[in-house]
């Protein structure tokens, strides 16, 4: 063995580390990087950690007081309401992740070959991106949403494409509509984003340095600029997840979101507001949980802009 082979190894302290342990020093963030995770397992295992099922009710135990067999009570249709609380972390958390995915894709592949390219194709999209971010993505959502639910005006839906959306949308409880309105609307703000930074990053050192070894427009997109511009587009999406999950709650509040009896926060407050003066915890409950969420992913999404910053290093 050589002296080379005896000497301790060093390791190499990469950007990527330097973030995580700047991460690990924000305390809000860990803790709500924690509960998100348990939320996550607590989605996954809704039916074995749920007490009953969450459409299961009694009338004779409407708005039944806390109890062994109600931890938190029953709704005005003796629903148990903490099985709908933990059923209802689905609906909230796969529009987050869903929405947030499907931006950040749409976001990125737009944004970086707008940006790389230039000339008349950016010019082109931009001009796309600046029609669609003048409509309203909230009133487009709900266009869309009652667009389905009402048959497009109540006649019989003769393409058989739009039925089967239509269909598979009701199986999901309505959770997919608003999923791909959340998801047409949001990758605009993703996509002027990441066109400003790869704008920004076509003439830098290290693009023009992989460009004169050979590099193609493909190699260097992949291997060079989406790498650079993935960390501040991440904690953009991290920090829109909380306007996600809002947009879902409010059109379930408002009737047009998940149909029920599937449980979603959005609708328990709804119902929970008529017996507002009674039974005031049917509509805290969940709304303690949308705002704890909520919460969560802004200190969550606030901790990554602080870790991936060189500025605030």
């Amino acid at each position: 063995m050589t002296a080379a082979d005896r000497a301790p190894r060093t390791r190499i302290d990469t950007p990527g580390r330097r973030a995580l342990r700047q991460l690990l020093k924000n305390k809000p963030a860990v803790i709500s990087a924690w509960l998100l995770i348990a939320l996550v397992l607590v989605a996954i295992f809704a039916p074995q950690l749920a007490p009953q099922h969450y459409a299961a009710g009694e009338l004779s135990a409407n708005f039944a007081k806390p109890s062994a067999r109600f931890p938190l009570g029953a709704d005005f249709l003796g629903r148990d309401l903490l099985s709908r609380l933990v059923y209802g972390t689905r609906i909230s958390l796969s529009v987050a992740v869903l929405g947030a995915f499907f931006a950040f894709a749409i976001g990125l592949v737009y944004g970086v070959v707008s940006g790389y390219f230039g000339g008349r194709l950016d010019n082109a999209m931009m001009r796309v991106v600046d029609i669609l971010y003048a409509f309203p993505g909230l009133l487009f959502i709900i266009l869309l949403m009652v667009a389905f639910k009402t048959g497009f005006g109540g006649g019989t839906i003769e393409n058989p494409v739009i039925r089967e959306i239509g269909r598979f949308d009701a199986k999901l409880g309505g959770v997919f509509l608003i999923i791909v309105g959340i998801s047409l609307t949001s990758w605009v703000g993703m996509a002027r984003l990441t066109r400003g930074m790869a704008l920004s990053l076509r003439h830098s050192e290290f693009i023009t340095a992989a460009k004169a070894l050979g590099a193609s427009d493909r190699r260097v997109i992949g291997r060079h600029l989406v790498p650079a511009v993935v960390g501040p587009l991440l904690v953009q999406v991290t920090l829109s997840i909380p306007s996600f999950i809002a947009t879902e709650a409010f059109l379930s509040f408002i009737g047009i979101g998940a149909t029920p009896p599937t449980p979603s926060w959005g609708t328990m407050i709804a119902e929970g507001f008529s017996s507002m003066r009674s039974h005031p915890h049917l509509a805290i409950y969940p709304g303690l949980a949308l705002a704890l969420v909520m919460l969560a992913f802004n200190f969550l999404g606030d901790g990554l802009r602080d870790a991936l910053d060189p500025h605030s290093r």
